[in-house]
């Protein structure tokens, strides 16, 4: 009876395991021919089991604190809001894929089934009630991202992206394991609720260890500095879509296992981790503004504002406290919709025959040739720098105010000082878009998928954004609830 009850909360991640398995069938039977074909379908499965998640959004119906397999799984509202994030990432990405690796001739049947089995991953690293869970879902999904940063076997950037991409992550697992590894050591257990009342009568000097080691390899995986190296070189590299992939729903799981992590195994001792938190966020504020000064790739640009937006969610998380928590999760819907948004206006950049136009040069003028995917893309860097009234306006003042309420004035100040020098590259782009001499590069034909997302996400993003704000609330705060045991 309790494998029963375990395999009907675990359904989403079935379905996504079967529905996987089966389509790898028809992949190696069908073969590339069939690629479209597979990706429709995976997007099915996706929007299935964003269904199945759903519900426990408002309070799941098995009760408010649903766990499988002995406490490893937990299906509660935190989980099912990662959850919905993440399958629209990777639904956006299936959507946007085919057309690009058409044009290039690198369309794969193993792209699309790379992409849902990385999902499942990311679905069990989100309702992680346990270490081992942890790992299993962070492995799950980073083995798949390094097969799809190396997905264009004939461009060389795609190879180099693909290899750094896993030495670095190889070693950010390395060192999360030790840390996994020294906390079931002083814990005892590997259990989240396990680790936060062995540690609730203080923290020993092995703990202690064991908790830098995994904040550090839980930080590689969301590009928070210092461990921020890869980002600029594998976002520039991967194929646009796959791009478009790491912006979105990896970095949902990512810094939704860093919460779940935090704030239950780690929930007791909060002081402890509350210093590396304030450390890697302004750092990455102060890294990913300046970094992308230089810039003259708009995806290496994206690359460091990923770096500089983990940093404005990491103040809502430095607050160890549910407004927080909520907060980061309302920043996180945001910067998902910005940057589906961007990635599919980069995509959308292309020349007369096709090829990718990444130069921030190449977009010189575009609002005269180009006037509404030029409007599109200055949306995004407005929302981005956080300028009023488009929406991304919203999510660094939710954070900014939890910080504040949080007494961390310090942390919020100077955060508000560093997201003025990020305005300054975003600006720039703006400035080349509508101020110089049309440079007339980008003239490729926009396919329906491209222009329907890029419309949707663009709203999203816009003054109609704040319609959104009280459903946005309301689900981010049944989400923190959950990881504070809040019925």
């Amino acid at each position: 009876m309790e494998l029963f009850r375990s395999l009907q909360i675990t359904l989403a991640e079935e379905v996504l395991s079967i529905s996987g398995l089966v389509l790898l069938l028809v992949a190696a039977w069908a073969g590339d021919k069939a690629s479209r074909l597979i990706s429709i379908l995976c997007v099915a499965v996706l929007t299935v089991c964003a269904l199945i998640a759903a519900p426990a959004l408002c309070g799941s119906a098995m009760g408010p604190d649903v766990t499988a397999f002995a406490g490893q799984y937990k299906a509660d509202a935190f989980a099912a809001f990662a959850k919905l994030l993440i399958y629209a990432g990777a639904g956006v990405t299936l959507i946007v894929a085919p057309a690009f690796f058409e044009r290039v001739r690198g369309m794969r049947a193993e792209f699309p089934l790379l992409v849902l089995f990385a999902a499942l991953g990311m679905g069990i690293m989100v309702s992680a009630g346990d270490l081992l869970a942890l790992y299993i879902g962070l492995e799950l999904n980073s083995l798949a991202s390094y097969v799809l940063a190396s997905m264009l076997r004939n461009d060389e950037r795609s190879a180099e992206a693909g290899l750094k991409y896993f030495v670095l992550g190889s070693l950010a697992s390395g060192i999360l394991l030790y840390g996994v590894s020294l906390t079931y050591g002083f814990s005892g257990t590997t259990s989240f609720e396990g680790i936060r009342l062995a540690l609730s009568h203080g923290l020993s000097t092995g703990a202690t260890f064991g908790l830098v080691f995994v904040f550090a390899g839980l930080a590689f995986k969301i590009s928070a500095a210092p461990f921020h190296m890869w980002t600029p070189d594998v976002y520039e590299g991967a194929p646009t879509p796959v791009t478009t992939f790491f912006a979105t729903a990896p970095k949902v799981a990512a810094l939704s296992l860093l919460m779940r992590v935090s704030l239950e195994a780690f929930g007791a001792q909060a002081a402890a981790w509350q210093q590396i938190v304030i450390f890697a966020a302004l750092l990455s504020i102060v890294i990913g503004a300046l970094g992308a000064i230089g810039q003259s790739n708009i995806k290496r640009l994206m690359a460091y504002s990923s770096i500089n937006n983990v940093g404005f969610m990491l103040i809502g998380l430095a607050c160890a406290n549910q407004p927080g928590a909520a907060a980061m999760l309302v920043y996180l819907a945001i910067y998902v919709a910005m940057s589906v948004a961007g990635f599919v206006a980069v995509l959308m950049l292309r020349d007369a025959d096709g090829q990718p136009v990444e130069a921030i040069a190449d977009l010189a003028g575009l609002s005269k040739t180009r006037p509404g995917l030029a409007a599109a893309l200055a949306a995004v860097m407005f929302s981005l720098a956080g300028i009023p009234p488009l929406f991304g306006f919203w999510g660094k003042f939710v954070v900014f105010q939890a910080a504040v309420q949080a007494n961390l004035l310090a942390l919020a100040a100077i955060g508000i000082a560093a997201s003025v020098i990020g305005a300054f590259y975003y600006l720039k782009v703006v400035k080349v878009l509508y101020f110089d001499d049309a440079a007339d590069k980008v003239a490729g034909r926009n396919d329906v998928a491209h222009t329907v997302l890029l419309v949707i996400s663009s709203l999203v993003i816009s003054p109609f954004g704040y319609l959104l704000t009280n459903w946005l609330h309301v689900l981010a705060g049944n989400a923190a609830a959950a990881l504070f045991h809040v019925a």
